[in-house]
């Protein structure tokens, strides 16, 4: 444990900028086989039984995304069977998100000091018998497919606050970003999985509730993967390089020194901007090229399922081509600068917004035009998803992920996906109020309304690139107190400790983060 506490004039060389080259290279090197070495003395689980894990997540994440989107999948179905208009059917994603974000900062705190993978295997057990039973309520009864919708919350919520910390201690430096990647690869798959199952298990059964029984049997299987598969890590020994018990604090603490964390808090409000725009396409995209085609008189050729099935294509194929790229290209633009993280984020938001825009506007001259401008929106969207984990993961101690996790799923929902899909469905109907009942004022109606999403996207861009004044310091402060030396004092400024000729003495982390 000695040789862990260096001196502090011995590292000092690697707070500047000319040597952060040197850690992208110690990186390298410990993502060889030295470092798997390390890494699997300190895990007690071998490579191979990781990758095994991250699969095994990656299928959970999947199925995930997939129940979630089902419902919109077969959005214009419901409505009919139950009678309701837009502002109600917006309802079915606001209950859902509102409720897990509600229970992530309950699950955050759990997760980040009971064994994740028990509560997980509770959650996920509960929300696979909670999504079958909602698929067997009569047409009278909205409010409680509304309930039922709302309690699947609690399963989603004990697994997204928790899974990512777990590949957090399996992996270190760009193999970490990798595996993130890969399960983050599942939340554009499993989206576009729930609009195509939705459809096509619709068109087959003859009965669009038949598609919501489809994953809660595929729940089953992760809850066998999460049994057989999934181990728990010691939290943190991959980053302080020992197996010794992190010193935990009080969850006022915890909360008080995120609230202070400039990259965490910026970095959500920019994923918060994330969450509104994918929350208002996911539910509202396909009932909107929909009515764009009943709006341009082509009444015998216009099919909800299609639009469905097409958009759920291009959700799985823009989020693999988006997440990869923005892995790629922050990995490579991070050794020239280390601000690339949030700069990438940053650069898919505002990019996004004038393509999304644009495929409102054009809707009802060209599908194929507002086809290809959405597949560039949400490629560039989808740049985001892996490099915010990633971005919370450095920039927050080992002790704190799970809450963070939470507490960013919880601002990212409360401001974004929760309210979005309600909103524009509300927007819509004021705007129809005043018009009389045709296919074209329902879908101007509409179309007004999901402009929104364009503004919203730049507002993020905006909060990325503040992150980015930020991440660097954050991020170096961060490795200095998994590393022991950097203590947490009771002002408000952290403080450096410093061993001087055999006394130890406390320095501004501000004076030598440059």
């Amino acid at each position: 444990m000695a040789s862990q506490r260096q001196p502090y004039v011995d590292t000092a060389p690697i707070l500047t900028q000319a040597d952060d080259t040197e850690d992208e290279e110690k990186e390298g090197l410990q993502s060889g086989q030295e470092g798997d070495v390390e890494v699997e003395t300190l895990t007690g689980i071998s490579s191979v039984h990781a990758g095994f894990i991250v699969g095994a997540l990656f299928y959970i994440n999947l199925l995930n995304y997939m129940d979630r989107f089902t419902v919109a999948g077969v959005l214009p179905d419901i409505e009919e069977f139950f009678n309701i208009d837009d502002s109600k059917s917006g309802l079915l994603q606001t209950v859902f998100i509102s409720s897990y974000m509600v229970l992530a900062p309950i699950f955050g705190y759990l997760g980040d000091r009971y064994n994740r993978k028990y509560l997980m295997c509770v959650g996920i057990f509960f929300w696979s018998c909670v999504t079958l039973a909602s698929s067997f309520i009569p047409r009278k009864w909205f409010w409680l497919l509304l309930m039922t919708r709302g309690l699947v919350g609690v399963g989603e919520a004990s697994y997204s606050t928790i899974a990512p910390t777990i590949i957090a201690d399996l992996f270190v430096g760009e193999r970490r970003s990798r595996m993130l990647s890969i399960f983050y690869f599942a939340i554009p798959v499993g989206s576009g999985l729930g609009y195509i199952v939705g459809s096509k298990v619709k068109d087959l059964a003859g009965d669009w509730h038949w598609a919501l029984r489809v994953t809660p049997g595929l729940g089953l299987v992760a809850l066998v993967l999460l049994v057989f598969v999934v181990r728990e890590p010691p939290r943190g020994a991959v980053e302080t390089h020992s197996d010794a018990p992190l010193q935990y604090t009080s969850w006022v603490a915890d909360l008080r020194s995120l609230s202070r964390n400039r990259s965490f808090v910026l970095s959500s409000l920019g994923f918060t901007a994330v969450a509104f725009v994918t929350g208002s396409l996911a539910l509202w995209a396909p009932a909107f090229l929909y009515r764009s085609c009943l709006a341009n008189g082509s009444h015998q050729s216009c099919s909800s399922d299609s639009d469905s099935f097409t958009f759920g294509i291009i959700t799985c194929v823009t989020g693999v081509l988006g997440v990869t790229l923005g892995v790629e290209i922050s990995r490579r633009w991070q050794r020239t600068n280390p601000r690339a993280d949030p700069l990438v984020c940053a650069t898919g938001l505002l990019g996004s917004a004038p393509f999304l825009f644009l495929a409102v506007v054009c809707a009802q001259h060209s599908i194929v035009a507002t086809y290809v401008f959405i597949f560039i929106g949400e490629t560039l969207l989808s740049l985001n998803w892996a490099i915010v984990a990633d971005i919370l993961l450095y920039v927050v101690i080992p002790t704190r992920r799970s809450t963070a996790e939470a507490f960013q799923i919880l601002m990212s929902h409360l401001l974004g996906d929760a309210g979005s899909p309600y909103l524009i469905g509300l927007i819509s109907d004021r705007i129809q109020r005043d018009r009389p009942l045709s296919y074209l004022s329902k879908f101007r109606s509409l179309e007004y309304a999901l402009m929104v999403c364009a503004f919203v996207g730049v507002i993020g861009g905006g909060f990325f690139l503040a992150t980015a004044c930020f991440v660097q310091a954050d991020r170096k402060r961060t490795e200095l107190f998994a590393q022991g030396q950097l203590q947490e004092s009771s002002e408000r400024e952290d403080r450096i400790v410093v061993p001087q000729r055999g006394r130890s003495t406390k320095v501004p982390v501000s004076s030598v983060l440059i």
